[in-house]
């Protein structure tokens, strides 16, 4: 029970990588908020949670917007009393190549994935103590560390999550809040079966041909699963994790080594 006690806020918590991490938590003992902007994904995650024997706390969340976000933590607040562990986790995808007319999606991605991780760090180290061991957790990739084509903003998002994850572990050093982020590869969720379904496209391949060459590219020759990435951030939120902050750790079963990631 490593973070027993321990009052954890998990965006995007209702499906995929952050439902993971959110359930890896409560079976370490913590308290667990997610938060979703989706309310069949809060229903989802609740279920979950319950299937696993534990209950979270659902909330409303809308990480790009402010309003929203300052009244789900402080509804974590006023539940728990308190809140040690933020994860950002929320995130959306999509091509945006170059020759798309519309900027939507641009926008849209950078401002979920980048700016919703500051807005909700931002509000987190609101209420987090000082010297009592607080976390932040920020979900960034692979992409966050090599380029993909006609994937321009969720790279430049998820590498200035690195960037966000650095500064901000100096900022809040001296406050005893570590900040480190996770850099997964390919994890079989929801987001990643759009990933595949639409490069697919791209390429003129099938999905399933794409998703066999995707394999084929990670040393290990298989997906990561959620609940690894739920044990890495099991991990850093716990006391035995206290001398790592602003790092970027790789996930990805190999796929970085020859990148220089």
């Amino acid at each position: 029970m490593e973070l027993k006690d321990r009052v954890a806020l998990v965006t995007g918590g209702g499906t995929g990588i952050g439902l993971a991490i959110a359930v890896a938590f409560l079976r370490e003992g913590a308290r667990v908020a997610i938060g979703s902007r989706n309310p069949v994904h809060l229903k989802e995650g609740s279920k979950a949670a319950r299937a696993a024997g534990r209950e979270v706390l659902p909330l409303p969340l809308d990480v790009t917007d402010p309003a929203s976000v300052r009244s789900a933590v402080d509804a974590v607040v006023s539940r728990y009393g308190r809140m040690d562990i933020l994860v950002n986790n929320a995130g959306v995808s999509g091509r945006t190549p170059m020759t798309d007319p519309d900027d939507t999606r641009w926008h849209a991605i950078i401002q979920t994935n980048l700016t919703g991780a500051y807005l909700c760090s931002k509000q987190a180290l609101r209420v987090m103590k000082d010297g009592e061991h607080g976390r932040i957790i920020n979900l960034s990739s692979v992409l966050g560390r090599f380029g993909v084509p006609g994937y321009a903003a969720y790279c430049a998002a998820k590498h200035g999550i690195i960037g966000l994850t650095k500064a901000l572990a100096l900022e809040v050093a001296s406050r005893g809040i570590t900040v480190n982020a996770i850099c997964p590869t390919w994890v079989d969720t929801d987001m990643a079966r759009q990933g595949i379904t639409e490069s697919a496209a791209v390429r003129g391949v099938s999905a399933e041909e794409f998703r066999r060459q995707a394999v084929k590219a990670i040393p290990i020759q298989r997906m990561v699963e959620a609940s690894e990435v739920g044990a890495l951030a099991v991990y850093l939120a716990s006391p035995r994790a206290a001398g790592i902050t602003g790092q970027a750790l790789n996930i990805c079963g190999g796929a970085t080594a020859g990148a220089g990631g």
